[in-house]
């Protein structure tokens, strides 16, 4: 690592010997996992598109490299006492498995929130050398804990991405992709959570490749790095769309703030949505279990298809930890965002063949996939709660044509999020 001083503030930073130490240690316990070009994207996008599949690393995300790294790199004696994280997500399964390897007991502290799949993962991995503890409502809650635990029982406290030791492991995934590439890399696209990969892959492509351009991607409901760049510093976001679990974070870490505006070329925003779209592209065409932390990388080539064409380009895929309760969430959403679903409060006429009439303003290929209607209200009028999935976003304007030319009294909800939420 180095030291960097910037005002009254050093920063340890990475270091590449100490990233080619990381992959000395990680061998034998994290997968040498595949770069491969994938042809489908490549002829989307008139360029040569490559996937680091960190989906298919040991325990589905590249998260065991940075805590295997930061444990291994701990003396006897302070492992002795355990070692503690506070994750609802890939972190913590990274540690568990670092725990088991290394026969070192963890606690690992997730929100009560937490889906019981994650949580059995995380026992899975771990074995008899993790203990659960579930607290709080949220990460917050489930951080406070395990900092007030690592007072109490001196225990070490292993940070999922503002710690030297694990973006020096997250590093290793860059060594793989330029030891892998016999070929120009133009583009490298990357999730951007905490910061811990980005600073970590950075460091390695900043003085191995240095005219690659290093792309980081934010959720559009959470952009804590572009913002911080954007201002200078870091800052706590209010409110952030944690929909993106895997890379929805208020705050990114100081270090790697300092080091993501040192090396990043730019901050990519992708909404929410186009996130399900791709998670569904992957799954149907591609058989790619991602996560949508693990294909924000592949969603963001919509939004460089121009500069990006005739490129060696490629993405990292983080992460394969997708939940499959979320499967109805993720199609909602990715309607939603392709123009395909649209809701309505409907006023039918109290009167017979009012919803006869309703049926007939939809056109040859539009579907109603939602009706919700709970009693007469009043003598005229009786609302309903109406959902219509479309073939073609171009079937919509003809749709409120068609509506308005027959009377019907309708209030359009997707523009209403007050009310949006209700619903989706």
């Amino acid at each position: 690592m180095s030291t960097v001083v910037k005002g009254e503030k050093k920063f340890m930073f990475p270091d590449l010997d100490n990233i080619y130490l990381a992959a000395e240690r990680l061998r034998g316990v994290a997968t040498h996992t595949p770069l491969q070009e994938n042809i489908n994207l490549s002829d989307r996008y008139g360029a040569k598109i490559f996937l680091k599949r960190e989906d298919l690393q040991v325990v589905r995300s590249y998260k065991i490299r940075g805590a295997y790294n930061k444990m291994a790199s701990l003396p006897t004696e302070s492992l002795a006492k355990g070692v503690v994280c506070a994750s609802a997500g890939n972190h913590a399964q990274g540690l568990a498995y670092a725990c088991r390897k290394m026969a070192v007991h963890g606690t690992i502290f997730m929100p009560t929130t937490t889906p019981n799949q994650k949580v059995k993962q995380v026992k899975l991995f771990g074995k008899e050398f993790v203990e659960v503890v579930l607290i709080g409502d949220t990460y917050d809650d489930a951080y406070h804990a395990a900092m007030e635990f690592v007072d109490t029982h001196e225990s070490i406290f292993v940070h999922p991405f503002d710690d030297v030791q694990v973006m020096e492991g997250q590093g290793t995934v860059g060594l793989e992709i330029f030891k892998d590439s016999n070929f120009k890399i133009d583009y490298l696209l990357m999730a951007i959570g905490g910061g811990g990969l980005a600073s970590g892959v950075s460091t390695v492509f900043k003085q191995l490749s240095p005219k690659t351009k290093l792309i980081g991607v934010e959720p559009l409901g959470s952009p804590s790095m572009k913002v911080a760049m954007e201002q200078g510093h870091v800052v706590t976001l209010d409110k952030i769309d944690k929909f993106v679990d895997g890379a929805a974070v208020k705050r990114v870490g100081d270090t790697t703030f300092e080091i993501c505006q040192q090396n990043l070329d730019r901050v990519v925003l992708v909404p929410e949505g186009k996130v399900c779209t791709t998670i569904l592209q992957l799954y149907n065409e591609e058989a790619i279990v991602a996560e949508p932390a693990g294909a924000l990388s592949i969603a963001a080539l919509d939004f460089l298809k121009d500069e990006i064409k005739g490129k060696n380009v490629v993405c990292l895929v983080g992460g394969g930890n997708n939940d499959i309760t979320r499967t109805e969430e993720i199609k909602e959403r990715s309607l939603l965002y392709e123009g395909l679903k649209h809701y309505f409060i409907i006023r039918f006429p109290q009167r017979a063949g009012a919803f006869k009439d309703f049926l007939n303003v939809l056109g040859p290929n539009d579907d109603i996939s939602r009706f919700e209607y709970a009693k007469k209200t009043n003598r005229e009028t009786g609302p309903a709660v109406v959902g219509i999935e479309l073939k073609n976003r171009e079937d919509f304007e003809p749709l409120i044509q068609r509506m308005n030319d027959q009377n019907i009294v309708f209030e359009y909800l997707n523009d209403q999020p007050d009310l949006f939420q209700f619903l989706v």
